[in-house]
């Protein structure tokens, strides 16, 4: 079943082996008490899953300069768990079709109540991480039915057939493992030829965009996605804010949003 903590584990796993240094293991683990000095941030989730996402840290990751060197290492985690919350969301509407959002994103004080537990180990060190997940599904009638439920109209004593789930079609996963190139556009311009011409080294081009706008998340010639930009680890990344319905992607450019 994917949940919400699912994806944000799997975010969290491939988020934390590209941004921190030192290439750190993320590995589940027993729960136990978090020492003083533990710090943590609280993700609330809206949308069609909503609620609270609460990670709290072992306070002895600040000493290690894990987000980088010579910055704020408390700042470097908020950032890079804002970057899991916000991935985890993308992950979750990719595979069960639920959209929600990171409402706010804030740091509290760290505590030992958790869902699940983890251990991040880089060399011979290693630091407790804990999850506590309050993220449940706001639409109606996604409960999972029971299939031993006497459903209205049924003879005591029988079973009512499920219909069995949607699956991709046989065509469409022969797709699945297509690479695809992908690109942002921060804006565009039409220009004469003669003007394109007359640019030199140092002449600046005005886009149609300003510059607080979303990009756009461009696959082939379609716009899949909108959102900021942001740097990871030192490299342009894409905050995605707004994912187009999985109908309008196959649509023209001009029809997504």
């Amino acid at each position: 079943m994917n949940t919400f903590l699912e994806c944000w584990i799997g975010a969290a796993t491939a988020l934390f082996s590209q941004a921190l240094a030192g290439e750190p293991e993320f590995v589940e683990t027993l729960a136990k008490p978090l020492a003083p000095g533990s710090f943590g941030f609280a993700a609330t989730i809206a949308g069609e899953q909503e609620g609270c996402c609460v990670v709290s840290l072992d306070g002895a990751l600040l000493e290690s300069p894990l987000v980088g060197e010579g910055v704020d290492q408390k700042a470097g985690w908020c950032e890079l768990l804002r970057e899991v919350a916000h991935a985890a969301c993308g992950e979750l509407l990719a595979k069960t079709g639920k959209n929600c959002r990171v409402e706010a994103f804030e740091a509290i004080e760290g505590d030992s109540k958790a869902s699940r537990a983890f251990q991040l180990k880089c060399g011979d060190r290693t630091w407790t991480i804990l999850v506590r997940d309050e993220v449940r599904s706001t639409r109606p009638g996604n409960a999972t039915p029971d299939p031993l439920a006497r459903q209205p109209g049924a003879a005591a004593g029988t079973v009512q057939s499920q219909s069995p789930p949607p699956s991709v079609s046989r065509g469409v996963e022969l797709l699945l493992d297509v690479e695809l190139e992908a690109s942002l556009r921060f804006g565009c311009r039409e220009m004469p030829l003669s003007e394109i011409l007359d640019l030199g080294p140092g002449d600046v081009v005005q886009l149609d965009r300003h510059v607080s706008d979303p990009v756009d998340l461009i696959v082939g010639d379609k716009i899949v996605a909108r959102g900021e930009v942001v740097l990871v680890n030192g490299n342009f990344g894409l905050r995605v804010t707004e994912v187009a319905a999985p109908r309008k992607r196959l649509e023209s450019i001009r029809c997504l949003f």
